[in-house]
């Protein structure tokens, strides 16, 4: 069993963001992530609104982060997941897909998942024309027909995105408005290959061995409707990654959220929670940063008692 002083659960900007602060104060740090370092934030097409980049691209923002993470001297273990957590006891224990691990603190930033919409077709077509990640898929669909499903930011930068690639795009939003940003929407409305579907909703995915057309319902007017599409890219938000801290005994709120307090502490000694996965309202690339900074510095008052924290 290695022994660390702050194990770190994700590689998104609030891991990466800990890691960093927690091997800047001095402790043993290990990072376990079950994919790549980044987490979402490396699939957004661009990112607009981080402090210090007027415009950068999801994956190399992921990338400058995880190199600066590892250049401070913390491991980063990618493609090995954690199975299951033990965290009664003064020592943590984490267990992944390789190794049993044992921590004097544990730091979940364990991210979110892409929310599905459960529609006849998704399933099915997932990866033959279905996708939740423009930047990951938009380039197989260099002049087709696609469809961006959702509201928010995601949903309006990845038609953006794809505007570049496709030859139409339409965009499916249930409201008659948009949530994201004004200056995102600015940018779509000005977009000359995309329309906009307002009051519409996905009821269907169909076609054969690839997407091949999609029925749409407006709830407005009650009309149903059949579309020639391509791909179909569904951007309807994300749902915690909170499993595995749940069943551990740490709390979670009516949406599975983790719930934490001003130091990201959560109910579990020595258990700290940042980013996406926790009850912050504000899921930003921004926020878990901060988040995870503080989450790295509660932790490291944890472990080591400094004068100031006794």
């Amino acid at each position: 069993m290695e022994n660390w002083e702050l194990i770190i659960i994700g590689a998104g900007p609030a891991g990466l963001a800990a890691g960093i602060y927690g091997a800047r104060s001095g402790l043993k740090t290990l990072i376990l992530e079950g994919k790549m370092a980044g987490g979402t934030a490396a699939d957004a097409p661009l990112i607009e609104n981080y402090p210090g980049f007027q415009s950068i691209n999801g994956m190399e923002l992921a990338q400058k982060m995880a190199a600066h993470c590892r250049s401070t001297g913390v491991i980063i273990r990618e493609f090995e997941s954690v199975i299951g957590l033990d965290l009664k006891g003064e020592k943590k224990i984490v267990k992944t897909n390789r190794a049993i691990y044992e921590a004097n603190a544990v730091i979940i930033a364990s991210g979110s998942h892409y929310r599905e919409l459960n529609v006849p077709g998704e399933k099915e077509f997932r990866g033959r024309g279905v996708s939740y990640c423009g930047i990951c898929d938009g380039p197989l669909f260099k002049g087709k027909r696609v469809l961006v499903v959702g509201g928010g930011n995601s949903a309006v930068m990845t038609a953006l995105y794809l505007a570049g690639l496709a030859s139409e795009v339409k965009i499916a939003h249930r409201r008659s408005e948009f949530r994201a940003e004004e200056a995102l929407v600015k940018d779509l409305v000005a977009k000359k290959n995309i329309e906009i579907l307002w009051n519409t909703e996905l009821k269907e995915i169909q076609g054969e061995k690839l997407v091949a057309k999609v029925i749409l319902f407006n709830n407005q007017n009650g009309e149903t409707r059949e579309m020639a599409i391509d791909g179909v890219f569904i951007q309807v938000g994300e749902d915690p990654n909170s499993q595995l801290a749940r069943e551990a005994g740490v709390e979670v709120d009516e949406e599975g959220y983790i719930k934490i307090d001003i130091f990201q502490r959560t109910n579990v000694s020595g258990v700290y929670a940042a980013g996406d996965v926790t009850n912050h309202p504000i899921k930003q690339v921004g926020a878990a940063v901060g988040q995870g900074i503080t989450a790295a510095l509660e932790a490291y008052g944890f472990i080591k008692r400094p004068y100031y924290k006794k």
